[in-house]
């Protein structure tokens, strides 16, 4: 199944495209991020692939962490714009704006429905210039380490049915900026954690770090065998943690940051360290 949301970007020559709604938001955004913390970018996306259907997937390491990934997007150039689940897109005030943005729409009630949304973002990727970006895990990391987690294939067999590059986001540091808080929002007192941390977080100053790889060398993975999605999965994830190693070196165990909120209920099949 694919992740609900996924972002769908444009390079740099193409940024005056974006409606002026979303460029006023991540304007915002950028000077959000830099409020709250620092933000450091490594690597890259090469003109050569700028020109190019491309898909990018990234780690998922808190509620704060797409922000991050937003800012640093902008930074080298890229204007990322989402494709948000429907009760996104029909939330009061925040809906309207997201959809004046060109952002895309996904609902997951019936297989039929994702089946044809896959077959449309396939093609989409396939024949456009604008690069998408994916969480693979589906959710925040439940790893004690923050480590990825096993994901889910939509996004290789994503990139398998368009015939496109992958580019692997390893991102360090959004964690310390926002609690995970809960699952499932019931009342203000569950936005309390939130609210302390996220307020806090500008005189802690968290470090946030994000990583653009190399593509992912999925050469060897025949999309017509069985299994090929799982096989594309695994080197994707595995590059994605592979990129985290430098950006966390002095916390290869387990984060420095204490969030007693988030769960620690499974474990990373990926880490090696």
């Amino acid at each position: 199944m694919l992740c609900p949301m996924f972002a769908l970007h444009q390079d740099e020559n193409s940024a005056r495209r974006a409606p002026a709604i979303w460029r006023t938001m991540l304007n915002i955004d950028r000077g959000l991020v830099n409020f709250v913390g620092k933000l450091t970018v490594t690597g890259g996306v090469s003109a050569e692939l700028r020109r190019k259907p491309l898909l990018m997937t990234a780690n998922h390491i808190g509620v704060f962490d797409a922000f991050v990934l937003m800012a640093a997007c902008k930074r080298i150039g890229i204007n990322p714009r989402f494709m948000l689940a429907g009760g996104i897109l029909d939330a009061p005030v925040i809906g309207p704006a997201l959809r004046v943005s060109g952002h895309l729409r996904v609902d997951r009630k019936e297989s039929s429905t994702a089946i044809g949304q896959f077959a449309e973002a396939a093609e989409a990727l396939r024949t456009t210039r604008d690069p998408l970006i994916v969480y693979p895990e589906g959710r925040i990391s439940h790893d004690p380490g923050l480590w990825p987690e096993r994901g889910k294939t939509g996004a290789a067999r994503l990139a398998l049915a368009a015939g496109v590059p992958v580019i692997p986001i390893s991102q360090w540091g959004a964690h310390e900026a926002v609690y995970w808080g809960t699952e499932t929002v019931n009342g203000p007192a569950d936005l309390v954690p939130l609210a302390k941390s996220g307020l806090s977080a500008p005189m802690r100053r968290p470090r946030f770090k994000v990583h653009f790889g190399e593509p992912v060398d999925l050469s060897e993975v025949e999309p017509e065998r069985p299994g090929a999605g799982v096989r594309a999965h695994a080197k994707i994830m595995q590059a994605i943690t592979d990129g985290m190693v430098p950006l966390r070196r002095d916390e290869l165990d387990k984060p420095r940051f204490h969030d007693p909120t988030r769960p620690t209920d499974t474990v990373s099949p990926w880490k090696k360290y």
